[in-house]
């Protein structure tokens, strides 16, 4: 027995270290979760402090009606319990009493109701945005599109940072404090200006969420539903999906930059160049060696999680390395899995995520990589014609 007590003990203790030193070498993520967190997040616009003030205010009247009431219960328990003599009985119920359990508890209904409302009602007003910015889930990444105001014609998807994503699939993960909250392409907004937030999704319902915003709006396939905030400083501030969105629920992270007035200024300057710079002309016709150059980098933006960089796939995604369909001289066969996907499996289309000299990149890259040499060359205007 002591030697059983001895090795639990032990055990225990060992745990103990363990979690300690796991504790120490993840800290807190400014704009994220905390370690060992108990209250919500920091709040960093007006909404979530009223949120944060409405949390305490029911919490505390909550709390003096248990005592209240389990207090006068006890007491009456105790107080005429039948070993002490007393004899049970039927007493008078005067009006007053009928009156004050209903009045009460009515009084107090309506005193949370109208701060509560006054909030909920706050949530919804999504009239004279500064910004206003479309974000649409899809599994399993984010299309923000900018609408209205600074930064109009912008558009982007942004999608877990794959060195996560290796990390998760080796079982180890490192001690990084944004664990699975990184991303490529964060969202951008100017401090202290209305950012008006239009969600929709293509495939399932998500939900677009920033707790240190208190900003939760489901994104639902054919709707369109709409949120807003306002940061009062800047930072980076994570979120992620809200709505169990499928497999890699997990793998859909929210990242929201707020930058100053003239920062921001600066990235939607630089960001319209770069997307300038980036059009293409999808009657272009490309050399074999250009397309491949191009896929490759699509590739390793959006396919590379799922079919890794060797093109050997994983247990839910079949490899493309000597695969018939990539290797057929019919392009229309992956054109049609590309841009449609595979019902019933995990291969999502991508011809509302991706441009049409994209998709002939990567198909074109993976029909001349690894083992698949065929020098076949799939032209941005075998796309258009396969979309129509």
């Amino acid at each position: 027995m002591h030697a059983l007590r001895a090795t639990t003990g032990a055990a225990a203790l060992t745990a103990g270290v363990w979690l300690e030193a796991a504790a120490q070498q993840v800290g807190d993520l400014p704009g994220g979760p905390a370690v060992n967190q108990l209250n919500f997040h920091p709040p960093v616009t007006r909404i979530a402090e009223e949120q944060h003030w409405l949390h305490w205010f029911m919490l505390a009247i909550c709390t003096a009606i248990f005592v209240l009431v389990f207090g006068v219960m006890f007491y009456s328990i105790l107080k005429h319990r039948r070993s002490v003599g007393h004899q049970a009985k039927e007493l008078p119920e005067p009006i007053w009493v009928e009156l004050g359990w209903t009045i009460v508890p009515l009084l107090i209904v309506i005193g949370m109701a109208l701060p509560a409302t006054k909030v909920l009602v706050a949530q919804k007003d999504t009239t004279n945005a500064d910004v206003t910015i479309k974000a649409t889930g899809m599994q399993w990444k984010w299309g923000y599109d900018y609408i209205k105001g600074e930064g109009e014609g912008i558009g982007f998807l942004s999608t877990l940072d794959n060195s996560h994503r290796v990390m998760s699939n080796s079982g180890k993960p490192e001690a990084v404090d944004d664990y699975l909250l990184k991303v490529d392409n964060p969202l951008v907004v100017p401090v202290g200006k209305k950012v008006r937030i239009i969600t929709t999704a293509t495939d399932v319902i998500h939900a677009w969420m920033v707790p240190a915003f208190g900003v939760k709006q489901d994104a639902i396939p054919g709707f369109v539903r709409d949120t807003w905030f306002r940061a009062e400083k800047t930072g980076d501030f994570y979120g992620q999906c809200a709505e169990l969105c499928g497999k890699e629920h997990a793998y859909m992270p929210i990242h929201v930059k707020v930058l100053s007035a003239e920062d921001y200024s600066a990235w939607v300057d630089g960001k319209l160049k770069e997307m300038a710079a980036a059009a293409d002309d999808p009657s272009k016709v490309w050399e074999l060696d250009d397309l491949i150059k191009r896929g490759a980098a699509v590739y390793a933006a959006n396919c590379v999680a799922c079919h890794q960089a060797n093109g050997k796939g994983t247990e839910a995604f079949k490899p493309l390395d000597g695969s018939a369909i990539v290797t057929d001289a019919d392009h229309s066969k992956m054109l049609n899995v590309v841009l449609n996907g595979v019902s019933g499996t995990a291969m999502i289309g991508w011809k509302d995520q991706l441009s049409p000299t994209e998709i002939a990149a990567v198909i074109t890259y993976a029909k001349n990589s690894w083992s698949n040499q065929t020098q076949q060359i799939v032209q941005p205007a075998e796309v258009v014609a396969a979309r129509q």
